[in-house]
């Protein structure tokens, strides 16, 4: 296992100089161990290491090294606190790169947190009937699958400018709703999941959005879909793809739904985190991200 604190002291380091400030803070009893941005940095040490249980993290980290570590479970329940914070820091290092781009793709993926068998037994995440998991279906693999949908808005240079947790259920056109909340004056890529005349000129009235979608079939006057929507259409896929395979975003372990957002919100961040170091600390192709950072 690759060394855990200097991989840590690394992130740390990232994310002191971005000089981050939480808006709510506690001054009751007395300071804990470790800062608010030491158990975020550990967090995403964490998903960057594709360590995705709290048992194994505190197993790897060189105790010697970090000796100011926090108890295993408040660990857990800290990182659950913080994260608004932590989406604090994914704007923030994502704004390196977003500010001045004017094209982006929206794309979903299924996260399953059970199999079909298991789901008449399953107690996680139902606290609340609004984000409790539901059935959904998967076009691109043909399935039925159990649990949530993740939706996001990436650059065509591959960062997530937002993203959005619903039940599995929900059609993706219901989120182009939020889009003109977080975008405006730019052009949309979507697939065809994302098509709908009504929803194109809503977004194109209300914040200037172009989205572009490729025609069905069937439809009058459609035509193939042209090179660049094809090649642009990759760049989120491969974040897709990267999610699932390093920093394992299938893999549930949470038992409420504020864990399993705080998780999925970690590994984004944890991407992005390394995106960043790539272009700012050695200058190399961004999305290279399964790469030594130390």
């Amino acid at each position: 296992m690759t060394n855990v604190a200097n991989n840590y002291f690394r992130i740390l380091s990232v994310l002191d100089s971005l000089n981050l400030k939480l808006t709510k803070t506690s001054k009751v009893g007395r300071p804990p161990k470790m800062s608010d941005l030491e158990v975020i940095a550990l967090s995403f040490t964490a998903e960057y290491l594709s360590i995705d249980s709290e048992n194994a993290l505190f197993n790897f980290i060189e105790k010697e090294l970090i000796d100011n570590l926090l108890e295993r479970s408040q660990f857990n329940k800290r990182r659950r606190q913080l994260f608004d914070f932590s989406e604090q820091a994914r704007q923030k290092l994502a704004s390196v790169f977003l500010s001045f781009e004017d094209c982006f793709i929206i794309d979903s993926m299924p996260i399953e947190i059970c199999k079909p068998a298991r789901v008449k037994h399953l107690r996680i995440c139902k606290e609340e009937q609004r984000t409790a998991p539901t059935k959904g279906y998967c076009a691109s693999q043909q399935s039925g699958y159990y649990g949530y949908k993740l939706h996001g808005i990436c650059s065509i240079t591959g960062v997530f400018h937002s993203i959005e947790i619903t039940q599995a259920h929900i059609h993706d056109l219901q989120i182009l709703s939020e889009v003109s909340y977080k975008l405006s004056d730019c052009v949309l890529i979507g697939d065809k999941g994302y098509l709908s005349k009504a929803k194109q000129e809503e977004l194109l009235q209300i914040a200037n959005i172009d989205l572009q979608t490729p025609m069905r079939s069937n439809q009058k006057g459609s035509k193939k879909s042209w090179s660049f929507f094809k090649k642009v259409r990759k760049k989120i896929e491969t974040l897709f793809s990267q999610l699932c395979n390093q920093f394992r975003i299938r893999t549930n372990y949470a038992k409420s739904f504020w864990g399993f957002k705080t998780r999925i919100l970690a590994k984004i961040t944890a991407l992005t985190l390394i995106q960043y170091i790539n272009k700012i600390i050695f200058d190399r192709n961004i999305n290279k991200v399964k790469i030594a950072i130390t």
